[in-house]
């Protein structure tokens, strides 16, 4: 069995498993295309997809470290990698086993990869996170398999279940349909994944950041901690960069370590 998960720290996680674990399967394919930002027309590892992965995980926020981003801009080579390998084990028809939540970038690379497993023979599992577990007296919220312990890849398997062809077949069809809107961005409201522009996350910046200043990394901290929606605060940093650009927020004091920088609304 192959495990399909589409982030990087949860790939993570999912390493330590296998080696500490019993039960998973005998290898990983992980695939973090982010697929809920950018447009999705074209290729999934287009030029354009490229750049955007590394624009979104380097932002230039610390030293302009060379070997940093010879290592970030190699990513793209890694995921042709990942995909070529995934090809690989559909052809010799392994069984897989998915690993998603309702987090956006998850959700998309699983309508994504249905779309790859039209009339697919071999058999195909999901594990689904729930958004709450129950830990003793306390309930857990998760936005996605990066945030668990490895242990917990396990303990979840039990809620593992058959994903069926009809189902294969309408997510790859919803799949088709995002791809022919292209948004720049992709969200999932009441367990939907639809098309939104690129400001729908935009409020949380304005709820948290007013004409108090405030550090970069505080604000970005806020919003995340307050709201499990899967987005990453690379997400949010460049958001903040663009209002920047247009004096719709104004820098107090900057800093060469972009979230130190000290930030408040600036009325135009």
């Amino acid at each position: 069995m192959i495990e399909v998960l589409f982030g990087e720290s949860e790939a993570g996680a999912m390493k330590i498993a296998l080696h500490r674990e019993k039960g998973l399967g005998s290898d990983i394919v992980y695939l973090p295309l982010l697929l809920d930002i950018g447009g999705i027309s074209q290729p999934i590892l287009s030029k354009s997809r490229r750049d955007l992965i590394y624009k979104m995980l380097y932002q230039e926020q610390w030293y302009a470290d060379k070997e940093m981003k010879s290592s970030l801009k190699a990513l793209g080579n890694a995921y042709s990698q990942e995909l070529i390998r995934l090809k690989e084990y559909l052809k010799s028809g392994e069984t897989l086993r998915i690993w998603h939540s309702d987090a956006p970038y998850s959700i998309c690379g699983m309508m994504w990869l249905c779309g790859k497993l039209r009339g697919y023979k071999g058999e195909v599992y999901v594990v689904k996170l729930p958004r709450l577990i129950v830990k003793g007296d306390t309930a857990v919220e998760y936005s996605g398999w990066g945030e668990v312990e490895p242990h917990m890849f396990t303990e979840m398997m039990p809620s593992q279940r058959r994903l069926s062809q009809a189902e294969i077949q309408a997510n790859a069809f919803r799949w088709d349909e995002l791809k022919r809107e292209n948004a720049p961005l992709r969200a999932v409201v009441n367990g939907s994944v639809i098309s939104v522009p690129d400001n729908f996350y935009d409020f949380l910046i304005w709820k948290y950041l007013g004409e108090e200043p405030i550090r970069e990394v505080e604000l970005i901290g806020q919003i995340l901690g307050k709201n499990q929606l899967g987005i990453g605060d690379w997400w949010y940093a460049a958001r903040i960069d663009k209002y920047i650009e247009t004096h719709h927020i104004e820098i107090v004091e900057n800093s060469y370590k972009k979230y130190e920088r000290i930030l408040r609304l600036n009325w135009v």
